[in-house]
């Protein structure tokens, strides 16, 4: 089946290259006040930002310390990956940024990565070790927990350890009703072993369990992903995004041209896939969009 006639794109669909002169795209979301993409740069140290109303490519910020992937807090806030400072950080909309955690312990995370948001509130996060070992992504540095980890934080509970058996966690995202968190590993990315895959467990209030392989990437990695309203889980990859069902099957692959970074829904009625690959923020128009916590409950 083509992409004009999937089910799952929009009629007449076709990827669409919104803006480029990236190094490595990363970390997109949508800002729904703004109408407006933001997303990184990492190499290049800045946050660049796509105008849906006049289409204009700027400079957000920049000198932020390699900053990866964010998400949106419910109060309007930006929760986002410091690479450089090796945190968790949050963008208030003045644009003022504090820290909200960077220790795990006496120990300095290693280079928190992508970061979702729990059905308790709580904030989700990946800590693989790029930021320490890939110059142009952070600063040398060393894994001073000595391991690789998927986190959980609330102003409640603190930081606690939640997944420790994934060799290099990088992208994150929960199903509609909460129950399962995803988690991709790129460890093959540097070398480290295994890590063409997605995998899921099961979420059981602030601890995850019974971990299992959802699905696997054959070109590539699954670096960033994002899950619809259906459950369907949208992954990156070295050849473009891929989808699976909740059952792990795929269903739909949509070719990009450079290597896929993450993806993420948003636009006015939140069905725009934007895909954030390589030097470019691409679009695809879709018939689905973001889940949400509370569809699980209609």
């Amino acid at each position: 089946m083509s992409r004009e006639q999937h089910p799952l794109l929009a009629p007449g669909t076709s990827l669409e290259r919104l803006a480029t002169g990236a190094t490595w795209s990363e970390g997109p979301l949508w800002m729904p006040d703004e109408r407006a993409v933001r997303w990184s740069d990492i190499p290049g140290d800045r946050i660049l930002r796509w105008d849906a109303a006049t289409g204009e490519v700027s400079v957000h910020r920049d000198q932020v310390e390699f900053t990866n992937g964010r998400m949106l807090d419910s109060d309007g806030s930006v929760v986002q990956c410091s690479h450089g400072h090796r945190r968790l950080e949050r963008e208030a909309s003045d644009g003022t940024v504090t820290e909200i955690i960077s220790r795990w312990g006496e120990y300095r995370l290693n280079s928190p990565n992508d970061v979702a948001l729990a059905p308790d509130g709580s904030y989700w996060f990946t800590d693989p070790h790029y930021g320490i070992v890939q110059p142009r992504e952070g600063h040398p540095g060393i894994r001073e927990y000595g391991d690789c980890r998927v986190f959980r934080w609330s102003a409640e509970d603190g930081l606690t350890a939640v997944i420790d058996d994934i060799d290099q966690p990088n992208g994150i995202a929960f199903s509609p009703d909460g129950g399962t968190v995803y988690v991709t590993d790129t460890a093959v990315a540097l070398g480290d072993g295994p890590g063409h895959w997605i995998r899921a467990f099961d979420v059981d209030g602030a601890t995850a369990r019974r971990g299992r392989l959802f699905a696997t990437i054959e070109v590539g990695v699954p670096d960033g992903i994002a899950v619809d309203v259906e459950g369907r889980v949208w992954s990156s990859a070295g050849d473009g995004v891929h989808v699976f069902e909740p059952d792990g099957a795929e269903v739909l692959f949509v070719p990009v041209s450079e290597v896929v970074a993450n993806v993420t829904f948003g636009g006015d009625d939140g069905s725009d896939l934007f895909i954030a690959a390589t030097t470019s923020l691409y679009r695809v128009r879709t018939t689905t969009r973001a889940a949400t916590f509370s569809d699980s409950q209609r």
